[in-house]
């Protein structure tokens, strides 16, 4: 639930990965990286590059 939180947060927020991690729950980077990676098979700034509104393609 609260990677899917984090996963809605990088798609429509400018907020930077480690307000993302602390709205959502998590206080350990290292952790929620891991367990980020291993849900969504991206790391959290790769997701929000991927699925971002804001993101440019190119």
């Amino acid at each position: 639930m609260r990677i899917e939180a984090a996963k809605k947060s990088l798609r429509q927020s400018r907020k930077n990965v480690t307000e993302v991690m602390y709205d959502v729950g998590y206080s350990d980077t290292k952790a929620f990286r891991t367990v980020f990676k291993k849900i969504t098979g991206l790391s959290p700034i790769d997701y929000r590059n991927k699925y971002s509104r804001n993101a440019i393609t190119i």
